[in-house]
């Protein structure tokens, strides 16, 4: 097992749920960067439910998918009101709180508090598939239906849960991985039928990849001679939702002189991609720009406390005086 912060016994149910949250779609490694910091700044769910949602967002900052942070965030008020501060056990009340679907409620009730609940992640699924040579997509939802039903009946016979529950996604990650399966170092290999039948590296069958959307993105880095750069937040809803970013206009098209504006001054073009879509940024030069409706000049410090995707830090890097303050407040 390996060693990780949010696995001291006992658990700390905070720890746990932070790392739930942070852990979706994001490899372990760069949780591990992101989650001391973190807890560090926001101790524990009163504190990280009093917090503005931009102070999170700036915690957040890297990891991406940041509709997790502000579901986190939701989640935590949801507890503080809801539940005077206490995370529940229970897994009803558990997926009654913002951002906590199935898999959550059953990791956070079994691992933390011991209760005998199942949890499913494609770590657990891909397992169990290949334990009983099963060739269902994963994403049918018989084979859904399958894999809890068979990962409840293994927690019913189990003695300990959480250990089971943690054991079996550890075995996923480590051992039955997608790729380079080291059936060699398996525990259970002496189970296995897709190791009998010699099916490892076709059961699970790859996921149906949905094509990716296109989108164009004409950005504006503007620096006034106090090295403030340009700012303005996204919409709550959407992509990047509430993130801030230099001012940006969106397009399905490559954008026009007449989109971007007379006299600004292409600085380097370059595709940003996230699950769902490509999208190529074209950033422009601005000289004296006024901060319009809900626009500001900020300092690269109150810069790097609000949420900024990694696209973003990438844009102020063009700029070689914000480059070299980005440098020195890192």
């Amino acid at each position: 097992m390996r060693p990780l912060p949010w696995r001291v016994e006992p658990r700390e149910p905070y720890w746990s749920l932070v790392s739930e949250f942070m852990l979706q779609q994001t490899q372990v490694s760069r949780v591990l960067e992101k989650f001391g910091p973190f807890v560090e700044r926001f101790p524990n769910v009163e504190s990280l439910a009093a917090a503005s949602e931009e102070s999170v967002l700036g915690a957040w900052s890297g990891l991406g998918y940041y509709r997790r942070a502000r579901m986190l965030h939701g989640c935590a008020q949801a507890i503080v009101e809801r539940h005077g501060g206490v995370i529940p056990r229970d897994v009803e009340e558990l997926m009654a709180l913002p951002g906590i679907g199935r898999y959550t409620a059953g990791a956070m009730a079994s691992m933390v508090f011991g209760e005998r609940e199942p949890l499913v992640d494609g770590n657990v699924m891909r397992v169990l598939q290949r334990l009983e040579n099963n060739s269902d997509q994963q994403t049918d939802s018989k084979t859904i239906k399958w894999a809890w039903a068979r990962a409840g009946a293994l927690v019913e016979a189990s003695g300990s849960p959480g250990v089971l529950n943690e054991a079996l996604m550890e075995l996923g990650a480590t051992v039955c991985s997608p790729k380079r399966i080291g059936c060699d170092r398996c525990p259970v290999a002496g189970f296995c039928e897709s190791l009998k039948a010699g099916t490892t590296e076709s059961v699970p069958p790859p996921k149906p990849r949905a094509k990716r959307k296109g989108l164009f993105c004409a950005s504006v880095l503007c620096v006034d001679d106090a090295g403030r750069v340009l700012f303005e937040q996204r919409p709550v809803d959407g992509m990047w939702g509430s993130m801030w970013q230099v001012p940006t206009v969106e397009l399905d098209e490559p954008p026009t002189t007449e989109q971007v504006g007379e006299g600004m001054a292409l600085i380097e073009s370059f595709v940003h991609q996230t699950t769902h879509r490509i999208v190529r940024f074209d950033v422009y030069r601005g000289i004296g720009l006024v901060a319009g409706g809900g626009q500001s000049y900020l300092s690269v410090g109150e810069i790097l406390k609000l949420g900024v995707s990694n696209a973003q830090k990438r844009i102020l890097g063009l700029d070689e005086s914000v480059r070299r303050a980005l440098a020195v407040e890192v």
